[in-house]
């Protein structure tokens, strides 16, 4: 049995050198780059356990290391929130996160209509501004262009 990868194995693709010249970038968000970058037809399929086992790393460092891929503008944002969901995203507080799942039931909702639920949750105007500015600059209100307004 030969240990040459057979021609079915071999895949060309080509990786962007910015991630060697970005400082910011430690060797986990190159690797996962690279991989991400390599598996481009299978990324749809792709569990960030995959991405995490192909880049020889534990699964919250590669999650840590797609953060910084997203903050580099190397990678989309919703690629990011596809792959690892909103509750894997520790950038993310509890308050943002409850906030982003009723507004995924509640479409249409204002921020008027936020600040009357908050008094019936004891969440005060503030909590709710800053919930939505976490969301906001996180890339999590993309899909939600009322609320973006609102948050900033």
């Amino acid at each position: 049995m030969s240990n040459e990868p057979s021609t079915a194995q071999i895949r060309n693709f080509t990786v962007s050198t910015e991630i060697f010249y970005k400082p910011e970038l430690d060797i986990y968000s190159q690797m996962i780059y690279i991989v991400l970058s390599s598996s481009s037809g299978e990324s749809i399929t792709l569990s960030v356990e995959d991405i995490a086992a192909k880049g020889r790393m534990t699964t919250r460092q590669a999650v840590k290391a797609m953060q910084d891929l997203v903050a580099a503008h190397l990678i989309p944002h919703k690629l990011f929130r596809r792959l690892i969901g909103e509750f894997q995203d520790d950038r993310l507080s509890w308050a943002a996160k409850g906030l982003l799942t009723y507004c995924k039931e509640h479409r249409d909702i204002t921020l008027g209509e936020l600040l009357q639920l908050s008094d019936q949750s004891g969440e005060s105007e503030h909590n709710i501004r800053q919930a939505l500015t976490e969301l906001e600059s996180n890339g999590y209100l993309e899909d939600y262009p009322e609320l973006g307004r609102l948050a900033r």
